[in-house]
């Protein structure tokens, strides 16, 4: 290692996590910008695209415990590289079929295991940087949520110029070349081999065994969760409440993704220097204060441009503050936690979609949504600042 503690080949296994997790992200996010586009071909109602484009999301959540304990036992490298295999199955079968409900939800549910590579590059980047760089490293991979700034921005443009098809077909081959580059460039960290052999689900233990994992997997909820949510639903909103074109949603809903992609690195930088906890704090509050305002404000443009942005970086603050939290309070367990932290981003991303649909399709309006959105956050508020509370009475133990 280096004085500061950083393996050689560290920014060489960085870049090409973050090329791969980008690519993966990119593929995993095809169906919420083009939503609207599948909309109108085959007639689905708000509720059936909701589905559509929650089910990869509920997927790559759920896949991302046992990816996560795979990560740990086989190496990062060897998990990576399948998993980018196997999802070119399912941007296959998109190509070929996806005129029917039937089929975009039974291969959007494949399609869904490419959003668990984030559990699969966290330890994977983790092990070649010291504790001080962990934060900004693990920020810097996590930008790798862009994939659904390039989708949101070309997938719409693509499908116009081409087809529906074709948005399927131009991600199988950057996966596969990316797939390629991963497998003869990359290298697992050296490190020593876990003495237990881990069960697939063994992480669920960690709830049982370590309480301090609920209050990670808490924050993330809503810190990842409601970024997937926001990005994959702001095309039907922006195009059903006001009626803009398709191109022009998907590039807005783009840009709300790139401001949370951002934000993410600095969010790590800034809990390297100042602490995780004041990081989250402020992610919370202005969460909480941003979705409170977007509930009856969402039907005017410009509010809704300049609230939406401020959430996307509250996001990404909370995200990037997120995990860091977890290097530094599990370093035994990264991949563990990580995967069972991730899962509950993308239970996060899964549920307020269908919520926002069957809130609108009841009352006609978003409101209640958005005010359930903000009494999350002020409950991720209050638990951040109970167990900082009991940390300053016990002194020498470290929150969660």
């Amino acid at each position: 290692m280096s004085a500061a503690g950083t393996r050689p080949g560290a920014g060489r296994a960085l870049v090409l996590a973050t090329v791969a997790f980008t690519v993966s992200f990119f593929a995993w996010s095809l169906l919420g910008p083009l939503g609207p586009d599948l909309q109108d071909e085959i007639g689905l109602s708000e509720v059936e695209l909701s589905v559509v484009v929650a089910v990869p999301v509920l997927m790559g959540s759920l896949m991302r415990i046992p990816l996560g304990v795979l990560a740990d036992r086989l190496g990062a490298r060897s998990v990576f590289t399948a998993l980018m295999a196997f999802t070119l199955l399912p941007l296959l079968a998109l190509a070929a079929f996806h005129e029917a409900l039937w089929a975009l939800v039974l291969f959007g549910f494949f399609l869904g295991f490419a959003g668990a590579s984030f559990a699969v590059g966290v330890p994977f980047v983790n092990r070649w940087y010291p504790p001080e760089r962990q934060g900004v490293a693990l920020g810097i991979y996590g930008a790798g949520t862009g994939g659904t700034v390039v989708a949101g921005l070309v997938a719409p443009r693509i499908a116009d110029a081409w087809g529906l098809a074709a948005p399927f077909v131009v991600a199988m081959a950057i996966v596969a070349l990316t797939a390629a580059g991963f497998w003869l460039l990359a290298r697992d960290a050296p490190r020593a081999r876990p003495a237990e052999r881990q069960g697939l689900l063994s992480p669920l233990r960690l709830f049982r065994d370590r309480p301090a994992v609920w209050a990670p997997t808490f924050y993330y909820f809503l810190a990842f969760g409601g970024f997937v949510a926001m990005f994959n639903y702001l095309p039907n909103l922006l195009t059903s409440v006001h009626d803009l074109d398709k191109a022009d949603a998907a590039a807005r809903a783009a840009g709300f993704a790139l401001v949370a992609v951002v934000a993410r690195p600095i969010g790590g930088w800034v809990s390297d220097r100042l602490g995780a906890d004041r990081v989250l704090s402020m992610s919370f509050a202005a969460t909480a204060v941003v979705a409170v305002l977007l509930g009856p404000l969402y039907e005017e443009m410009v509010p809704l441009t300049i609230l939406s942005l401020i959430l996307a970086a509250a996001f990404g603050l909370g995200a990037g503050g997120t995990f860091k939290l977890v290097a530094d309070d599990f370093p035994d367990r990264v991949g563990a936690v990580t995967g069972l932290v991730g899962a509950a981003g993308g239970l996060g991303g899964f549920f307020p979609p269908l919520v926002l649909a069957a809130v609108n399709s009841i009352t006609g309006s978003y409101l209640l949504g958005f005010l359930l959105l903000a009494l999350t956050a002020l409950g991720c508020l209050i638990l951040l600042q109970a167990r900082r509370r009991n940390a300053r009475g016990r002194p020498g133990t470290v929150t969660a």
